[in-house]
């Protein structure tokens, strides 16, 4: 007897940023602790289709998907009300249509790596093989402490670098270009990190 799965559902939920939506699905979408964000300018040939298909709207600026949500960034020459439903219905179609990738294969299965993009934009990654006893501590507390609020409000926080005191992380999704991002940075992150590992001096957003 085949299991019946339930089809995925989908709401809206405002973000810290008011040009970013949060989409939140009833199911994973991403089960392999990842995020991926794509860019206006990378919309062809990227990790998912499903962003893809979502640049067909011409007012949407990125894609950024991780565990069950999908947090889209808009201009700012559109309002929320007047294309939320929209999407949100765009979005539960994509994702109950068979044969469809929200991510794909290739890249759900790549190496596992800390992923960055510099503030040059030019793209890099590093083996989490070749991270120091030290970064892995500051990835430790990232994951435990800060993951869980910043993607409760459609972003991500990934570690870039450690060099004397000075802790270099990427924003993404809702977090990226935030308002409110810096704040969140200096008074909850960069004392966070500072109370439980003296070593680290200050914590810097490199596309903040």
């Amino acid at each position: 007897m085949e299991k019946n799965i339930a089809p995925y559902t989908m709401y809206a939920e405002m973000t810290p940023n008011p040009n970013t939506m949060k989409f939140v699905a009833n199911r994973w979408l991403v089960t392999n602790d990842k995020s991926y964000e794509i860019l206006a300018n990378e919309r062809v040939g990227g990790p998912s289709p499903l962003a893809e298909k979502l640049f067909s709207f011409p007012f949407i600026n990125g894609v950024f998907i991780a565990g069950n949500f999908v947090t889209i960034t808009k201009s700012e020459s559109i309002e929320w009300q007047d294309v939320m439903i929209e999407l949100r219905d765009f979005i539960s179609n994509f994702l109950n249509t068979e044969g469809n990738e929200i991510i794909r294969e290739e890249f759900l299965n790549a190496p596992d790596e800390v992923e960055v993009t510099t503030s040059e934009g030019v793209e890099a990654a590093t083996l989490k093989a070749d991270l120091t006893d030290f970064d892995k501590k500051i990835i430790e507390i990232l994951d435990e402490y800060i993951k869980p609020a910043v993607e409760s409000d459609g972003g991500a926080i990934e570690f870039h670098s450690y060099e004397a005191g000075l802790v270099k992380v990427v924003l993404k999704g809702a977090c990226s270009g935030c308002p409110s991002s810096t704040a969140t940075l200096k008074g909850g992150i960069e004392s966070l990190l500072k109370s439980m590992l003296p070593e680290v001096k200050e914590v810097e957003a490199i596309n903040g």
